[in-house]
């Protein structure tokens, strides 16, 4: 009983960091709060991929979905024993923890490789990535930060939204993986009783 609530409580977490996901991933569209950007196509391309909104958002939202059904859902049978069919719902659950924590880590991974390469923005010398042969060196160093001209402050619009779509992504592979763990202690070290058929010495 004690690990289903943990297991609930794991789960709940998961909804308010999938919609945190989302908006701030909308937010890398407008960059400045500008829609023009976007609708021009003038995005660093990483925003394209749909980390936060898709992976980290609506996929994981899904898997947290079918995780509560599976934690609440105690008149689930799948065969004749109840001890089996409980095995059956801790595999269900370590299957859909690893899937969560491929969307998130998909999130976490495209994430990283959008702040490391840097914005999309208008130099002298026209539309590029300013700080792409940096290899992330620019975050430290403020000062060449002006080298992008438009849109405005969009190197610390991209560095906040694409460090905390990180934080939130790294978030929840932290809590499948956890999820994943605990399940598995069940399932190994026999969590379930173990049932006797009658007459069997």
């Amino acid at each position: 009983m004690g690990s289903r609530k943990c297991g609930s409580c794991l789960s709940c977490l998961l909804i308010p960091l999938a919609l945190w996901s989302i908006i701030v991933n909308i937010l890398l569209y407008f960059p400045n709060g500008q829609t023009s950007y976007a609708s021009s196509n003038k995005l660093t391309n990483y925003v394209w991929y749909f980390e936060g909104i898709c992976f980290s958002g609506v996929m994981m939202l899904i898997v947290t979905t079918v995780l509560l059904v599976l934690e609440n859902n105690n008149k689930y049978k799948c065969c004749q024993s109840e001890n089996c069919s409980k095995k059956y719902v801790t595999l269900l659950s370590i299957i859909f923890s690893s899937i969560g924590i491929a969307f998130s880590g998909y999130c976490l991974v495209i994430s990283a490789l959008g702040l490391v390469q840097g914005p999309y923005c208008r130099t002298l010398d026209g539309w590029e990535y300013a700080f792409e042969g940096t290899a992330g060196r620019f975050l430290t160093d403020s000062s060449i930060w002006i080298q992008c001209l438009e849109p405005a402050h969009v190197v610390e619009w991209n560095i906040i939204l694409f460090s905390i779509l990180i934080t939130l992504s790294g978030l929840q592979v932290i809590i499948c993986l956890i999820r994943v763990v605990i399940q598995l202690s069940k399932l190994l070290c026999g969590s379930y009783s173990v049932i006797i058929q009658p007459g069997i010495i």
